[in-house]
């Protein structure tokens, strides 16, 4: 298992060798965006034309191996509710109004693209082979607190009838420890909600705490029946590299929206 880079002229985004279903976590390469939106920006609601934003999206998807039209997004809150999302949902997002709030998309309908934002947050794609249905997910420490990673693979379970332990995940870059510096109130909430199995997460340094995002999802995946050879875990962090990737930390609100994006093929 690793993740490999994704290089088509400028654009540069990263896939893991453990999902087979077209997929990609983007960086700030590659696309037509400027200024502070330089270059590979997906995100509407961060001051980009619209022409720019349907433009990347049409690079990546050349890239990757998906059709723009066919992407769904959601209007993320930094919650753990999961969307269904079938070919009514093409567009939503990039062409259309989204009419649902969420952090999680599932989907097994083939060519539905399925997108989530990120610039410090974690993102998790998951895959089953054997149903060929997809996951995405937004985990901000928020969600993560609220089990938004357990809770789209429970969804995807309920939903597709999918065995966990067939599901592939792989979580991609993100804000990392030596970074993702807090107060009280992150590792309280990632406590509450694992109890000790929080605890390797969670380092104090004086009155501050480092933790460790992409630790407490795989926990969250493995308490959902993942096994841990099926996880794929990116070690890049958002917040150390401001040139490759968006960070709320680094950018503040001048600043573009990273993405992770998935695709359904259906059944291998």
């Amino acid at each position: 298992m690793s993740f490999s880079e994704l290089r088509r002229g400028t654009l540069l985004c990263y896939q893991s060798s453990l999902l087979s279903s077209p997929h990609g976590f983007t960086t700030r390469l590659g696309g037509v965006s400027t200024g502070h939106l330089s270059s590979m920006n997906l995100g509407l609601s961060r001051g980009d034309t619209r022409e720019n934003v349907v433009e990347n999206y049409q690079i990546l998807g050349r890239a990757i191996g998906f059709d723009p039209q066919k992407t769904v997004q959601a209007v993320q809150v930094h919650g753990n509710a999961v969307r269904l999302c079938t070919a009514e949902d093409w567009g939503k997002g990039l062409y259309a109004h989204t009419d649902y709030e969420a952090d999680g998309l599932i989907t097994n309908v083939p060519g539905t693209a399925l997108v989530v934002f990120s610039a410090d947050c974690g993102t998790i794609l998951l895959e089953d082979p054997v149903t060929g249905a997809v996951g995405a997910c937004h985990a901000g420490w928020r969600g993560t607190a609220l089990g938004i990673a357990q809770k789209t693979v429970e969804a995807m379970t309920a939903a597709f009838g999918c065995d966990p332990k067939n599901i592939r995940a792989a979580l991609g870059p993100c804000i990392s420890p030596c970074c993702f510096e807090t107060d009280g109130d992150v590792p309280e909430a990632m406590t509450a909600a694992l109890g000790d199995q929080a605890a390797p997460a969670i380092t104090r340094q004086g009155e501050k705490y480092h933790v460790d995002l992409k630790y407490l999802n795989r926990t969250f995946l493995q308490n959902a029946g993942i096994v841990p050879a099926h996880m794929d875990t990116s070690s890049l962090c958002t917040a150390c590299d401001p040139e490759l990737f968006w960070s709320a930390r680094r950018h503040g609100d001048r600043r573009g929206s990273l993405g992770a994006v998935i695709t359904a093929g259906g059944p291998r």
